[in-house]
């Protein structure tokens, strides 16, 4: 009589096993894509000219900006020849002079070229198309942001690079990886955003995430960085932000929506994918600031942490 009670619960737990397998295999995927994600994202930090590097910003004035290693140039460069050139900026137009009574170095490059007079290409709010002036170990190039113009400088022997101490995460936590409700904008909204620069600068909005966290629900807005990017980007603060991440904000980069962007669908927002901007690491980034609806009550005690106690 004791027989059939046995073999039913051996079937319960056979059943229980199989449907546990799948759960684990999942769970561990998700484990190895995070560590290989990590570990991107520490590579790419550590590169030559990476934010790492970087080691200047230096607003231009109207009229002639010289720059080089010598005392008497408005934008003095460490590890550079004497005199490089001059950036002349007039009416919002930035040109690229050889220096006062002297030609271009020899080694001095722009984008892989040998440097001559030339207008230097510079778009609002958006640096990946900029030529980048190289010499030695500088990898340089002129920024916008807002009506303001500002050589960004980086270095592959920067201290900050050199002597990099690695990246601090939190324990990954599955539960901060949840699904979210996608809600398109139609049509969609622009916002201006504040950066730690003191500029602002407008991004689209093409929708809002819904998600829930701990029984209660949230709402963040991402921005596209691009009209063709494929991923939607998000600026937010949660309440670690006060103690154990970086103060301003941290970034969470995701893929399109399901349905896309116009269509309501749902979208995944994995938080132990928090990064710091690179304003964690560098005084000389530009980093925009959380909007007012992207800074959560709560705290997500995931992702990447405060590197500078």
């Amino acid at each position: 009589m004791r027989i059939f009670p046995l073999r039913i619960a051996l079937l319960i737990a056979a059943v229980a096993f199989i449907v546990l397998i799948p759960a684990h295999a999942q769970n561990a995927k998700w484990q190895s894509d995070l560590s290989a994600w990590r570990a991107k994202h520490a590579a790419d930090l550590q590169k030559p000219a990476g934010w790492l590097s970087l080691t200047g910003l230096d607003w231009l004035q109207v009229g002639d900006n010289s720059f080089g290693s010598a005392p008497d140039n408005k934008i003095h460069l460490d590890g550079s020849p004497a005199h490089l050139g001059i950036l002349h900026l007039e009416n919002n137009n930035v040109q690229l002079l050889p220096p006062k009574d002297s030609s271009f170095p020899p080694e001095f490059l722009v984008a892989g070229a040998a440097a001559k007079t030339q207008l230097i290409p510079v778009d609002p709010d958006d640096d990946k198309n900029a030529p980048h002036l190289t010499v030695g170990s500088l990898n340089m190039y002129v920024i916008r942001r807002a009506e303001r113009f500002a050589l960004r400088v980086k270095d592959s022997k920067s201290p900050v690079l050199v002597n990099f101490r690695g990246v601090k995460w939190f324990a990954a936590d599955p539960a901060f990886r949840v699904t979210a409700r996608w809600i398109p904008y139609s049509p969609p909204k622009t916002i201006s955003l504040a950066t730690l620069a003191g500029t602002t600068y407008d991004a689209p909005v093409p929708g809002a995430a819904e998600f829930t966290l701990a029984g209660k629900t949230y709402r963040l807005e991402p921005v596209l960085e691009d009209p063709k990017a494929t991923q939607l980007f998000f600026i937010l603060r949660d309440t670690t932000s006060s103690s154990t991440t970086y103060h301003a904000c941290r970034f969470l980069y995701t893929v399109l929506p399901d349905h896309g962007l116009d269509q309501p669908g749902a979208l995944v927002l994995d938080f132990n994918k928090l990064e710091n901007p690179p304003c964690a690491y560098t005084p000389y980034a530009t980093c925009p600031l959380p909007p007012t609806g992207n800074r959560l009550p709560i705290a997500l005690p995931v992702g990447e942490k405060r590197y500078h106690e």
